[in-house]
């Protein structure tokens, strides 16, 4: 090793000592900040710091997906709309982005009532300071617990109570979350399958006409979903069938 290099390794070495001689007392030196700092409040509950209230937002968009396929019609009506373009025959007609922006629209469509009770109930009276956090999470969440409730069915309610272990339930507001969601997605799923069905029937017909014209003609090699495509769309648009689908799945949602 040169003079040069022994040198500057050891000028880099007595510069790693005097840093870590010096860590401790930059360390003690620097202003502590509180990990968590919760006041009583007057009321007798408890108020959080800005730093957990900003924690607990940013939690809580993360968890905004789940809770738009979980809690709302949005899944009920992209099953509907995914069935649809399988029973047309359009293969990527229309496109996945398409279909996801006209469930994601129609849901808040249908959503708009509960969204607007959730807002006027819990989350303006917390942004005016007239509520605690707590009590605004909770009043939020009962016009989402109703629309559930209209669809949910009771078979799927009591199927997943007794495997949650829980003996029944008196009123709706003894029914847990983890008990509901899933009977909830139990039940949507059901009835998009249902009304899905009765989509897929008369292209299904349209379907095997077409193929046994074919077969009667000779025309093996022919493929049947290649004739009867314009046949399907031109029924289609005849019968002007988005608005049919669209209305149909927003009326499906009506209280029972």
């Amino acid at each position: 090793m040169s003079r040069r290099a022994r040198r500057c390794a050891s000028g880099l070495s007595g510069l790693a000592v005097c840093a870590l001689w010096l860590l401790p007392a930059v360390s003690l030196a620097a202003p502590s900040i509180p990990l968590l700092n919760v006041e009583p409040a007057a009321a007798g509950g408890s108020n959080y710091s800005v730093s957990i209230q900003i924690l607990l937002l940013m939690t809580l968009l993360s968890l905004l997906p789940a809770a738009l396929i979980t809690m709302t019609s949005f899944t009920r009506v992209l099953v509907v709309l995914a069935i649809l373009r399988q029973a047309l025959g359009t293969a990527q007609t229309p496109s996945n982005q398409i279909i996801l922006g006209l469930a994601l629209f129609l849901s808040l469509f249908i959503m708009a009532p509960v969204l607007q009770q959730a807002y006027d109930s819990g989350l303006q009276p917390y942004l005016d300071e007239q509520i605690s956090f707590e009590v605004a999470l909770q009043q939020a969440k009962e016009p989402f617990r109703e629309f559930m409730f209209n669809q949910t069915r009771e078979a799927d309610l009591l199927m997943f109570a007794e495997l949650g272990g829980y003996d029944g339930f008196q009123s709706e507001a003894e029914v847990p979350l983890q008990v509901l969601l899933p009977s909830f997605l139990t039940s949507e799923l059901k009835t998009a399958f249902q009304i899905g069905f009765l989509i897929f029937l008369p292209f299904l017909v349209i379907d095997l006409v077409v193929a046994s014209v074919l077969m009667s003609m000779g025309m093996m090699m022919l493929s049947p979903m290649l004739i009867s495509l314009p046949f399907k769309i031109m029924l289609f648009v005849l019968i002007d069938g988005w608005s049919l689908i669209v209305g149909t799945l927003a009326a499906s949602f009506v209280a029972r």
